[in-house]
């Protein structure tokens, strides 16, 4: 049985459909990349998925249970840009909330609490921060912030939105590298992203959206002139043999 299914889902804000009759499975332990320009319905789909939208038909299960029933083993990392990271509170703090599912009536944090915090922290290399308010952090480590905060609930699926965006590449590697690591541990993770080569070199699995799935299967196999044309339309076109998608800043290339 898969981990994750999501079956004929759709999400409408008002007269606008952001998702459309979207099935797929999520096995355990993969990485899967999620694709697609501006405006497919990646954001409403991850936040549908952990119940925060509710949605105008379809269903969501994890592990054969409706979500309503099993939503406290998904965690989300939203975009950078919905947080305000002027609020006052310490690294400790943000990831702290990671375990408030576990705590009790009381909401005490308890010796476990501060243990899965602890390890948290040191999985992400941030420990020595840990202190520092997360208005003062660069937006790579406000990152590793999230990302810890996350792995603090111990999820069973790990949902990330444009995780990469707005990190230079040695931060963007240590994320990835972070996310093979939970995969190795079982962790299941799907994170929505811009970067089609990314997507090809480093993610098992792609699926592509514009509202509706486009294709879906091993990230090696999916991308083809026409799975990318009907996912990003006029936004990819070919220049002399490179593939550019045009998503207003900043641009994405990807060989052909």
């Amino acid at each position: 049985m898969s981990l994750l299914q999501v079956r004929k889902v759709t999400k409408r804000f008002g007269g606008l459909t952001a998702v459309d009759d979207v099935s797929f499975d999520v096995f355990e332990g993969t990485i899967k990349a999620l694709i697609g320009p501006n405006g497919a319905g990646k954001s409403t789909l991850f936040k549908a998925i952990v119940g925060l939208l509710p949605l105008a038909a379809g269903s969501i299960a994890i592990h054969g249970r409706p979500q309503a029933e099993n939503r406290f083993t998904l965690a989300y990392v939203p975009q950078r840009e919905e947080v305000d990271w002027s609020y006052p509170l310490s690294v400790r703090d943000v990831v702290t909330m990671g375990r408030y599912r576990h705590l009790g009536r009381l909401r005490r944090v308890g010796v476990r609490d501060r243990e899965a915090v602890a390890r948290a922290l040191d999985h992400l290399a941030i420990t020595d921060l840990a202190e520092r308010s997360i208005g003062e952090l660069s937006g790579g480590q406000q990152q590793r912030v999230f990302l810890a905060r996350a792995l603090a609930q111990d999820p069973h699926v790990l949902l990330l939105d444009e995780p990469f965006t707005g990190v230079d590449a040695a931060v963007r590697e240590g994320i990835l590298e972070v996310l093979d690591d939970l995969a190795a541990r079982g962790i299941t993770v799907l994170a929505s992203t811009h970067d089609l080569g990314l997507a090809r070199r480093r993610f098992e699995l792609a699926l592509l959206l514009n509202r509706r799935v486009v294709a879906y299967g091993p990230a090696g196999d999916v991308f083809t002139a026409d799975t990318i044309s009907r996912t990003f339309g006029s936004q990819a076109t070919m220049l002399d043999g490179v593939l550019v998608i045009d998503q207003c800043c900043p641009a994405h290339e990807e060989e052909s």
